[in-house]
């Protein structure tokens, strides 16, 4: 699309824009290498002085009004080969978005980037808080050493003991929706983006705290970042194309791409195996989605109106069953199954194997234990937020019976047949802790040992709870506070 505007401007002797045209092609194809937190070669591409200054070995990577002379032109050009320097191990750019900066440059390489959308943050201009901000994810290493936490342009990590300052991991996106560390514990995945603008992936090595891998995405927000049980594939759900998306971690290619959804995609999560990948979104269901082949295979949640009411926000799988948690608009967290054992029927909601009572609110967080033994809510409701832990110690089998029942049409089950999966979608669903704090729940996880869990949300605070009886151990605001005045704020 933005190359017919261009077209359009060129055509009515428009110039091109920098900050509408000749950015967005960077931001897609060079600034995942070549920001703050990641200057290969020494050239960050993200501030227009640096841009135009160039790395380390190239010169000049603008020269205005001489497309010929620079650097940046020379190496996205295809040489003789037919090969171009750069994007590195990436797709080369379009004939048509070469020529788009050939032709900026020639007509004066000019800046029209608006005041208020000048970056203003790396790691050495950090954000500077002036009070908490509202807190849409956090996470748990695999060693209960670090306690991930979202901040603005930044994820801080902190030491779970509460000692030491937090490695401040600050990047492009400025909002950050998910948390992930990968099962090995090697890296942490961050997903989020720049709201309307751009979507992105990040990858932080957590030995270091440098940014191994900046994946961007659509130009909307993305979502609910997952691990293969491998550590060698994250997924992750999109608004703007309501796409969901894996990437192989060693070589930074797309190796997944499913549009099946009808709205934003908010969360994913891969089978026990890694050959799956299961999405929720706003679309009222959950999908199942073959990687290898790329093939959409089933609706796990009933697509039957009225069988759920309101999108999905929130996926967790069973640590050792295929079997997913699900919550979202209606407040309810349901248990499905992952593959399917009966034949679909009209009607069918064949795959959910336990519902929990209903919430107050709208659930964003849903967790199990690493035991798989208990299972976890976190809702948001009126400035009120409710943390539920709930029993998830029972027999998923799907018994003859039931599945009797499942093989009819909903038109021709009998009162007492409903009444029968009612009571089995039911059975054992106990809760066994809630409670309601001040400010909307956002997050909430189980630590790996499974003896506390951490939860945030609207407050900016972070508490960490027992998950016995949901008693605060204590709190902490995970940013550093600055007196208002003294700085640039958030």
């Amino acid at each position: 699309m933005a190359l017919t505007v261009q077209a359009v401007r060129a055509a009515e002797g428009v110039p091109v824009s920098y900050y509408k045209d000749v950015r967005p092609v960077l931001q897609t194809a060079c600034h995942g290498c070549h920001q703050p937190a990641k200057a290969k070669g020494a050239y960050v591409m993200t501030e227009f002085a640096a841009l135009v200054k160039g790395g380390e070995d190239d010169g000049a990577a603008i020269v205005p009004g001489n497309p010929d002379g620079s650097a940046l032109v020379v190496n996205i050009r295809p040489g003789k080969d037919g090969k171009c320097e750069m994007p590195k191990n990436g797709e080369p750019l379009k004939a048509a978005e070469v020529a788009l900066i050939e032709r900026w440059i020639r007509e004066g390489a000019k800046d029209d980037t608006p005041a208020n959308a000048v970056a203003r943050h790396s790691p050495e201009r950090p954000p500077v808080y002036t009070r908490p901000p509202s807190i849409d994810a956090l996470a748990w290493s695999p060693d209960g050493q670090w306690l991930a936490v979202t901040g603005f342009h930044e994820v801080l990590l902190h030491r779970v003991d509460g000692t030491g300052e937090p490695k401040r991991l600050i990047g492009l996106s400025e909002r950050l929706t998910s948390l992930r560390f990968s099962p090995d514990g090697a890296f942490l995945a961050a997903a989020g983006g720049l709201p309307a603008r751009m979507g992105e992936v990040q990858i932080w090595e957590v030995a270091t705290g440098g940014l191994k891998l900046s994946w961007p995405a659509t130009f909307d927000t993305v979502y609910g970042v997952s691990w293969a049980p491998d550590s060698g594939r994250f997924a992750f759900g999109c608004a703007s194309d309501k796409s969901v998306r894996a990437v192989d971690l060693g070589t930074a290619k797309q190796v997944m791409f499913m549009a099946g959804h009808d709205d934003w995609v908010l969360d994913t999560v891969f089978s026990l195996k890694g050959d799956h990948v299961i999405s929720c979104g706003r679309d009222m269901s959950a999908k199942l989605t073959e990687l290898a082949t790329e093939r959409f295979v089933d609706n796990l949640t009933s697509i039957t109106p009225g069988a759920l009411k309101g999108g999905l926000a929130a996926i967790a799988r069973h640590p050792v069953r295929d079997e997913i948690l699900v919550g979202g608009a209606d407040g309810v967290p349901q248990i499905y199954r992952v593959f399917r054992e009966v034949q679909r029927r009209i009607g069918d909601n064949s795959n959910l194997i336990r519902k929990y009572p209903a919430m107050e609110g709208r659930i964003w967080a849903v967790d199990y234990s690493a035991d798989g033994k208990r299972v976890l809510a976190a809702s948001s409701l009126d400035g009120k937020g409710t943390l539920m832990v709930g029993r998830a110690e029972f027999d998923s089998a799907l018994p003859d019976q039931i599945k009797g029942i499942y093989g009819k049409e909903s038109t021709g089950r009998s009162a007492e047949e409903n009444k029968a999966v009612e009571a089995w979608q039911t059975g054992g669903a106990e809760v066994l802790k809630q409670v309601t704090v001040d400010g909307g729940l956002y997050a909430a996880r189980f630590s790996p040992d499974g003896k506390t869990i951490a939860a945030a949300g609207q407050s900016g605070k972070v508490m960490v709870l027992r998950s016995e009886d949901l008693g605060v151990i204590r709190e902490f605001v995970p940013v550093p506070i600055t007196a208002a005045g003294s700085g640039a704020g958030r």
